[in-house]
């Protein structure tokens, strides 16, 4: 199908309702079986949820509120909102009570559906009395809501064809947060029509037969761009994970065409493989020709990769040395760049050509310059944002009064558009030498170690920055000598290419990894680094003063 600017995400859905109303659009996991939902089937279940808010008789472009994990349902009320005149506003469904009260106060949601999730009673204490919810059908339904389908089987469907003005505002996303209260992103739909458009070489968008795999949060921007958008637009199919136990084996039967994953996802990959084949073993087999072929093909199918066209980290940071790893076992993944505020869209690295170090190159319509001032990237663009929700003067600090997004991060373009990321403008910190050290550049030199799960480089006050880690579930089979030795070597090694107020003092390994159930990482896995400082900072002196370069906790 050919992309066209001019069009909204709901009329390429209504091309394929009409086009191709049999084929499999959603594919929901429940044990060993799926329950397929066609474009035509899914059609119909998007027209009667539309049937019902209609009912409401809600005023026009309202906020919705979609709360839950990845399922059919939540793709299908998405594009119910939008079929209604309404706004999507997604959560995520790793809320606690305080905080979804926090963002439904915000919102003024009056409607929220509920699906999958996994705290339920803690979350259901912040939903104000006022709202309306909605429960999706399976997933332990709430008895006091309105109920799916009772909708299904009560409303009719609503025939109309909404096709919406593209500078109307689309959906309001709220940023994962690593600090302070969620932001609401406002994007309208022409944000996601031109980055629809102005992407379709890189992503394969007039391409068929695409398939994807949905795990990561969908009311994040990436994964609503690459799974959701992507595959509306190309007639694909969704594949969902059921839960984390079956993640494995959902991923095997999908083989998807496209594949997004976060860097942890990358490195829990890496350590599962090395779990079944040492690295001595897997350099020795690679290196011989034919076995090597082999080899790389047995990891891709164990993986689910076999047939992917694109495999893509976000979200975070990738350490170089991961990308060179997977590029040895024969799996290029491209790393792509963006936040909320620009829809998540301004580099990409091209399948055809890596400039190792950089986070790929600007997109066709994307503006991006350095301010010269503190080497911040800017970016602008025809799917910049709208503005943050409610918030004029925190839209006033981010976007400039020649429209360009402030991002936050620093970095430097190169004279072919490739950008690198160099750091944060608010997480840079001054040791007591009076030095500025940015901690994300050097836990880049620890985070491609497979015995480190995670890395926070620390040390505001303190004469040299110290390293706060995690092992991995691969570093945890090691005995302790070995682990000793080997980070010795890797800070070694690290040091000798740091500047001396960067070098790190001291390794610090902590027995709880940072999730996001203990509130020490978003939702898309980067860690919030005020909380762990907040937890740790009083023991940072008496760290620095111990003997010896390790310390374990």
């Amino acid at each position: 199908m050919k992309v066209a600017r001019e069009k909204s995400i709901i009329e390429y859905f209504y091309h394929w309702e009409k086009e191709t109303p049999d084929n499999i659009f959603l594919k929901q996991p429940f044990g060993e079986e799926f329950v397929d939902f066609s474009w035509k089937e899914a059609g119909i279940q998007i027209r009667k949820i539309s049937s019902y808010l209609k009912s409401l008789n809600l005023p026009p472009k309202t906020n919705i509120a979609l709360i839950s994990k990845n399922c059919a349902e939540w793709i299908i009320t998405d594009l119910a909102i939008i079929q209604s005149g309404n706004v999507s506003v997604p959560l995520y469904p790793t809320l606690t009570g305080p905080q979804i009260n926090q963002v439904l106060e915000h919102s003024g949601s009056p409607v929220a559906f509920i699906g999958k999730i996994d705290n339920w009673q803690e979350m259901k204490s912040g939903i104000p009395k006022e709202v309306n919810c909605v429960s999706f059908p399976t997933y332990n339904p709430d008895p006091s809501h309105t109920q799916w389908n009772d909708i299904l089987e009560k409303f009719p469907v609503d025939n109309s064809t909404f096709i919406p003005n593209l500078e109307e505002l689309h959906t309001i996303i709220y940023t994962s947060g690593t600090t302070g209260n969620p932001k609401g992103v406002m994007l309208n739909f022409k944000a996601a029509s031109e980055c629809i458009y102005e992407t379709r070489n890189f992503t394969f968008l007039e391409r068929p037969g695409t398939r994807f795999f949905s795990y990561l949060p969908l009311c994040h921007i990436a994964e609503r761009n690459i799974v959701e958008s992507v595959c509306i637009v190309t007639g694909g199919v969704i594949y969902f994970a059921e839960n984390l136990e079956t993640f494995s084996k959902n991923l095997q039967v999908a083989n998807p065409t496209h594949f997004l994953a976060v860097p942890r996802i990358w490195t829990k990959f890496q350590q599962g493989i090395l779990l079944k084949l040492p690295q001595k073993k897997l350099d020795l087999l690679l290196s011989i020709p034919i076995v090597s072929g082999l080899i790389k093909k047995k990891i891709k199918k164990g993986l689910g990769l076999n047939d992917a066209w694109i495999c893509l980290t976000g979200a975070a940071p990738m350490p170089l040395s991961l990308i060179l790893w997977f590029r040895k076992v024969g799996i290029n993944i491209q790393e792509a760049y963006g936040m909320t505020e620009n829809a998540g869209a301004v580099t990409m690295m091209p399948g055809n050509k890596s400039v190792d170090g950089s986070v790929g190159k600007i997109y066709p319509g994307m503006e991006v310059k350095i301010d010269p001032a503190n080497g911040e990237i800017l970016t602008r663009s025809k799917w910049n944002m709208m503005g943050y929700y409610k918030e004029p003067q925190m839209t006033a600090d981010t976007i400039d009064s020649e429209g360009y997004i402030h991002t936050g991060d620093v970095g430097e373009v190169d004279a072919e558009g490739f950008l690198k990321i160099t750091g944060r403008v608010k997480e840079m910190y001054k040791t007591s030498k009076g030095e500025y050290v940015a901690p994300a550049q050097i836990e880049m030199g620890f985070s491609g170690n497979p015995e480190i799960e995670q890395v926070c480089v620390v040390g505001q006050s303190l004469p040299q920055p110290i390293a706060l880690m995690v092992l991995s579930d691969y570093g945890k089979t090691i005995h302790k000598e070995t682990i000793e030795e080997k980070l010795k070597a890797v800070l070694k090694d690290l040091n000798n290419s740091l500047k001396s107020y960067e070098k790190i003092n001291k390794i610090v390994l902590l027995k709880e990894p940072w999730t996001v159930e203990n509130n020490k990482m978003t939702p898309t896995m980067k860690i919030k680094r005020n909380v762990i400082e907040k937890e740790f900072e009083k023991k940072y002196e008496d760290w620095f003063e111990s003997p010896g370069t390790l310390i374990f906790e």
